[in-house]
């Protein structure tokens, strides 16, 4: 996905020179071709994110369009006031970009595991956050930003994610994504574990469980008429993150079921309200927190009998 983003967001920069790229001193390797041909929309803003964020704050209310560039959960935690301050409060046009959702930096400790980062950003007034699944959805997410006139958050997996559609027609903010249909049961994913998902609807379908499957590349402002229409329509809803369930993508499901008179009963798969002790890949800590796709698969057949 990292290197989807950069190379979609290059081409749009060549179009409209108020777009401008600003890193927190990493990335280099992948961002070379945008700085050694757009010198003037690229700054290097040093480890210092949060001088990144109010300097993109001010490019953005001077009307630019502003991308800021980190790791793991540098570009939100360790700036979150200059976020809600300086960005969201003013609306300003301003877009963060995480390199590193979930367990992608998981040798590296739990300093660089983005595990809260979807419940910080969902909580802030008129903030977009967005999670795609994959090389498309991060293509049309990059542009869908790039044209949306505020403060977004574009989580994004490192690399090698496996890809969930050929094209997508119509991509919207806002829209949730059609995967297949099936009966009884729903499984929503948002972000990079849709591989994970995908693992665990072959393993149903080898116990003749077909589950119906959506993306959701946005999960801020979520797609509520897909979630009502869903639910009233099967046993149980199913959802995916790489993330802890408090406040994250399992939570904002669970709001728009709550205001229903009744609904599919919720089963959710993420964190449970805990930090990561410990250190490994992203596929060794995704299977040690039950967010694997063998994991997944039995935790719902465990809800089935």
């Amino acid at each position: 996905m990292r290197d989807t983003f950069v190379r979609t967001l290059f081409e749009l920069a060549k179009e409209d020179r108020n777009i401008e790229l600003v890193t927190g001193d990493l990335g280099f390797g992948v961002l070379k071709p945008f700085w050694e041909a757009l010198p003037d929309q690229f700054i290097n803003a040093g480890i210092a994110e949060q001088n990144m964020t109010t300097v993109a704050a001010g490019m953005a209310l001077e009307g630019k369009n502003v991308f800021t560039y980190s790791i793991g959960n540098f570009p939100t935690l360790r700036c979150l006031e200059q976020i809600r301050n300086d960005c969201a409060y003013h609306n300003a046009n301003v877009k963060i970009v995480c390199v590193g959702g979930g367990f992608v930096y998981g040798s590296l400790g739990m300093s660089h595991h983005a595990t809260e980062d979807i419940a910080v950003m969902r909580a802030l007034p008129d903030v977009v956050v967005m999670c795609p699944g994959d090389l498309v959805e991060a293509e049309a997410a990059t542009k869908a930003i790039a044209k949306h006139h505020g403060t977004c958050y574009l989580r994004l997996g490192r690399g090698g994610e496996k890809r969930i559609h050929k094209e997508l027609k119509n991509f919207e903010i806002g829209k949730a994504i059609p995967v297949r249909f099936g009966e009884r049961i729903a499984v929503f994913s948002t972000g990079a574990i849709f591989e994970e998902v995908e693992e665990a609807c072959n393993l149903l379908a080898a116990e003749g469980i077909y589950p119906t499957v959506y993306t959701f590349p946005t999960v801020k402002p979520i797609d509520a008429e897909v979630i009502r229409e869903i639910a009233a329509a099967h046993e149980m809803i199913v959802t995916c993150e790489e993330h802890n369930l408090s406040g994250g993508f399992g939570s904002a499901v669970a709001e728009v079921l709550a205001e229903m008179p009744s609904h599919a009963r919720l089963m959710r798969i993420g964190m449970h309200d805990q930090y990561s002790t410990l250190v490994g890949n992203q596929k060794y800590l995704r299977d040690q927190f039950g967010m694997s796709g063998k994991k997944i698969a039995s935790k719902i057949l465990e809800q089935l009998k």
